[in-house]
């Protein structure tokens, strides 16, 4: 009888560990319906209530993989702005963007076509890259207001990927352009990181929130408020990542 009644006691132990177990995996589960994160480092608190208005548009190519992380910068980013779009995919091509094809199609019809496109990435001796200020204070820039900021979202390996792949479409009509480097940071930025969730390839990169940032602080009439508000997005992302380290390992996988 005894021994009955400790199977007894051991299986309701089971079950209620069993049942805490569920629970706490369901609540970890749980996505904002307005912010898609995680409920437990859910960002609407810091999300505009009314989406930041740019002159500039902004051109997101996001990596099918970059989906999987919950601490992706990106979608946060997209819902700061009303004047970003995000295309999942591997390569930008005539037909996925509507923006795109046009500047595509006005460089085919004019010789003389000045771009108002550009494409973030660093430069290298086979594709040379502008430092945005030079490019943007040029003779033939500076009257120009409406640019569209291109930006390849994902793992340093991918977004070198994606930039190749799509470079025969982009070099009609958009000129690579980089954040200015500082020769004693290894090669990095002038910008400091705010936001840490991956390993780097080297000192000075950045999450692609903070690289839009920095780009519209350059590129809009009033850049530096627009760039404050994304860049303390980004500062109170990490923040939420430091108080659920779970949710940090876990977008690492």
């Amino acid at each position: 009888m005894d021994s009955d009644r400790q199977l007894d006691n051991c299986a309701a132990v089971c079950f209620l560990a069993g049942d805490y177990a569920d629970g706490h995996q369901q609540d970890r589960r749980k996505i904002c319906s307005n912010c898609d994160r995680p409920v437990k480092v859910c960002l609407c608190n810091i999300i505009p209530s009314e989406p930041i208005t740019t002159v500039t548009r902004i051109v997101i190519l996001h990596h099918p993989h970059e989906q999987r992380h919950k601490l992706a910068t990106v979608p946060v980013l997209s819902k700061c702005l009303d004047n970003c779009d995000v295309i999942v995919g591997r390569r930008l091509r005539y037909g996925v963007c509507d923006i795109l094809d046009s500047l595509h199609d006005d460089a085919l019809r004019n010789p003389n076509f000045t771009s108002r496109a550009i494409y973030l990435f660093p430069g290298a001796d086979t594709s040379p890259s502008q430092e945005i200020n030079h490019w943007k204070s040029s003779k033939n820039n500076v009257e120009m207001t409406n640019y569209v900021l291109i930006a390849f979202d994902g793992t340093w390996k991918h977004a070198r990927e994606m930039m190749r792949a799509s470079l025969s479409f982009l070099s009609k009509f958009a000129v690579q352009v980089h954040l200015d480097y500082d020769i004693g940071n290894d090669g990095g930025t002038i910008f400091n990181s705010d936001l840490i969730l991956r390993k780097e390839p080297f000192s000075g990169c950045m999450s692609t929130m903070e690289a839009v940032a920095h780009c519209l602080r350059i590129l809009e009439p009033n850049g530096i408020s627009i760039e404050s508000n994304l860049i303390e997005a980004v500062a109170l992302m990490g923040w939420g990542i430091w108080q659920y380290p779970s949710y940090a390992e876990a977008s690492e996988a």
